[in-house]
């Protein structure tokens, strides 16, 4: 048997170890497809959540466990595809599970999502950038994966970029998985808390719109106007977040005092 003919499986090979890095990507690009064809993103909106008030919580009521699971389920779906404004998926869980339960429910759920997407990036893209990388680049996911746990900390606590970004990035950039998974976990907790304590807070005004719309009278209906959404609740919320996007600048400060 010839040279080329011993090369010859192993060059046919590639296109198909190509298509099997790439399905986990491309099997996420398909679900966003359908997840916008079908218009089930207006479905995860605050008003039409909030429209169902009472048909949700008595669900919530009548199986508190398997709805908890459910609204983890779709958290994670959405973080897994990118969903946009996820933070009002956070806010409306919240106001249907309240601030506490709400806010395990969407920490589960968004690290859960968050390891789909990270997985993904990893197993479809990291390999193709590295080969690809220049010095500078690889220099840069050398000090990245060297101080890992310090990089993470602060891209969860500092929302300065996307949340798929850095979803993604770590993943090419060769972040250590566990690494990934327990900073993804304890960075976002306090900018959770602050959304479901935010969705618990509007409870008063959408449970008056519901009552309003069981009344058949104004304003059911009707989208949640911004004054709306300014109670005692969202002020707290907003002060939270302030106080989150700190933390990161006190932590550099003492680190280099230490």
């Amino acid at each position: 048997m010839s040279n080329a003919q011993k090369t010859e499986p192993a060059g046919r090979a590639r296109p198909k170890t190509a298509l099997k890095r790439l399905l986990p990507l491309a099997v996420l690009l398909a679900a966003i497809a359908a997840i916008f064809a079908t218009g089930l993103h207006r479905e995860l909106s605050f008003d039409r959540i909030a429209l169902q008030y009472g048909t949700l919580t008595n669900l919530i009521g009548e199986r508190p466990v398997l709805s908890a699971l459910g609204a983890m389920l779709i958290y994670t779906l959405a973080t897994s595809v990118s969903f946009p404004a996820a933070w009002l998926l956070t806010v409306s869980i919240g106001l249907l599970f309240g601030w506490m339960v709400g806010g395990i429910i969407v920490l589960f759920g968004a690290t859960f999502g968050a390891c789909v997407l990270y997985l993904a990036a990893r197993y479809a893209l990291a390999d193709f950038f590295r080969a690809r990388a220049g010095g500078a680049l690889n220099k840069m996911a050398d000090g990245f994966r060297a101080d890992a746990t310090s990089y993470m900390l602060f891209l969860r606590l500092a929302p300065v970029f996307p949340f798929t970004l850095v979803n993604v990035v770590p993943a090419i950039l060769g972040v250590p998985f566990i690494i990934f998974v327990w900073t993804t976990f304890v960075g976002i907790i306090p900018g959770v808390i602050a959304y479901a304590f935010a969705g618990e807070g509007l409870r008063s005004i959408v449970i008056e719109r519901s009552e309003a719309c069981l009344a058949e009278i104004a304003p059911c209906g009707e989208a949640l106007s911004p004054g709306d959404l300014v109670t005692p609740q969202i002020l707290i919320a907003f002060a939270l977040l302030g106080v989150v996007s700190l933390i990161p600048v006190v932590l550099k400060r003492l680190r280099r005092s230490a």
